[in-house]
């Protein structure tokens, strides 16, 4: 099974005409998400290049439309089958799940049907007998009242548990809407001089931009020419904190892919950056990033573990062993920005939270040690989560190493209330 998945998605994807299809390309990904449990992330960027812009957008969209409501649909599929089918049929229902979900019931017909003619080509005549007895059905149980919060919103119950001992019940109802909701795509327009075109809509937060659909041909030619990077407005919020001033020395400990790293370097437009992070597939994005930095700032890329190495190893490399400002955006859940890793619930375990606080810990302790006296450090993650944020803050103040800091600011942003991502970003100043 897993080799036919494999060339299954090799193939161009096409309807029954031969033409490159959105929607056959969202069974494939369905089919490989379902089979092996790759990372969203990398399944699209193997997508066919034959696809056109819009049937590829029609593709990645029906294709998180699953992810985010895979919980959804497994439970209503159940008992709906005597026998489990093959992966691409399953792969078939979710996506035509997802449909009836956002279709409602005035597109059953439509939807069913369009399903079938599909089965046909992708499967077989006799499955796609079997998808339309089961999807007909299916369209009944997705219509149906559902049981709790976890299963409306298609959410780990012991997840939604979580945030609801947190936040309270209608709290967390907003952020299961919110992560739900297709996210826009948003962009920092790079030279505040040059004049932004048509398409790129204002927001609410200055230098951000959301991007209109069927624009993205124009965008990716913008951001190969360095005019503009393609980022959520809430990765502001750490740099503003740090606030780099030009000429300084700054170090971006965990920098990779490098979007915090570029708005660093262009807030400063002179002086010293050092990009850090440990060797892996992220770097590469990394180095073509750092490529686009103003001339006025000079760009070291360092490929190491943070806590792991200690001053020899930047005097080998001719680097600073203190910087007047260090960025440390630790690995973490991902909490804040399941609206837009849509896998990411199915992937979190209870005892992340709890190991992540471990290693963002020992990151912190790393990280200071690179502060000079009078300078500044920013801890940040895109967690919602206390546990990765005022808990890991209390819990280096209250260690020796914490002795030399003060708190100075702190920022926490929630999706319900700052409409976009959530981050936890902590300004600490050492005496």
């Amino acid at each position: 099974m897993k080799r036919d998945v494999k060339q299954g998605l090799e193939k161009d994807p096409a309807g029954a005409a031969g033409t490159p299809d959105g929607w056959v390309a969202a069974v494939q990904l369905t089919e490989r998400w379902l089979a092996r449990s790759e990372r969203v992330d990398a399944l699209l960027e193997g997508l066919t290049p034959a696809l056109a812009p819009r049937e590829r957008a029609r593709a990645q969209h029906l294709f998180y439309g699953v992810v985010r409501w895979a919980g959804r649909l497994e439970t209503a599929l159940v008992g709906l089958m005597a026998h489990p089918p093959r992966t691409k049929v399953r792969a078939v229902l979710h996506v035509a799940g997802f449909e009836l979900l956002e279709g409602g019931a005035d597109a059953t017909a439509q939807i069913v049907h369009h399903a079938v003619g599909k089965a046909k080509n992708v499967a077989s005549p006799k499955e796609a007998g079997l998808v339309n007895a089961v999807a007909r059905k299916l369209a009944g149980r997705l219509a149906e009242k559902p049981a709790s919060l976890a299963e409306e919103f298609a959410h780990p119950d012991w997840l939604v548990a979580r945030w609801e001992k947190q936040f309270g019940r209608e709290v967390t109802r907003q952020l299961l809407e919110w992560n739900q909701r297709a996210a826009p795509v948003y962009a920092r327009w790079r030279d505040p001089a040059a004049p932004v075109p048509d398409f790129l809509a204002p927001t609410n937060w200055p230098g951000f931009f959301e991007v209109k659909a069927g624009r993205w041909d124009e965008v990716r030619r913008l951001a190969a020419a360095g005019a503009l990077y393609v980022q959520d407005p809430s990765t502001r919020l750490s740099v503003e904190l740090l606030a780099p001033q030009p000429d300084e020395c700054v170090l971006d400990c965990c920098a990779a892919p490098g979007g915090k790293s570029l708005l660093i370097a262009d807030t400063m437009k002179t002086g010293r950056l050092v990009a850090l992070d440990e060797p892996g597939g992220r770097l590469d994005r990394l180095k073509e990033n750092l490529t686009r930095a103003p001339q006025g700032v000079t760009v070291s890329l360092a490929q190491a573990d943070l806590r792991a190495v200690a001053s020899p190893f930047y005097r080998q490399l001719n680097l600073p062993e203190t910087y007047d400002a260090v960025l440390l955006d630790a690995p973490c859940s991902n909490t804040g920005v399941m609206r837009h890793r849509v896998d990411v619930k199915w992937r979190l375990q209870e005892g992340d939270f709890a190991q992540h606080g471990r290693q963002q810990l020992e990151l912190l302790h790393a990280a200071a040690r690179m502060v000079r006296p009078g300078g500044r450090l920013v801890y940040s993650t895109c967690s919602i989560d206390a546990q990765e944020n005022e808990q890991v803050s209390k819990a280096f103040f209250d260690s020796r190493a914490g002795g030399p800091f003060k708190l100075e600011r702190s920022a926490l942003a929630y999706p319900w209330k700052d409409g976009h991502d959530g981050v936890g970003a902590f300004l600490l100043r050492k005496s």
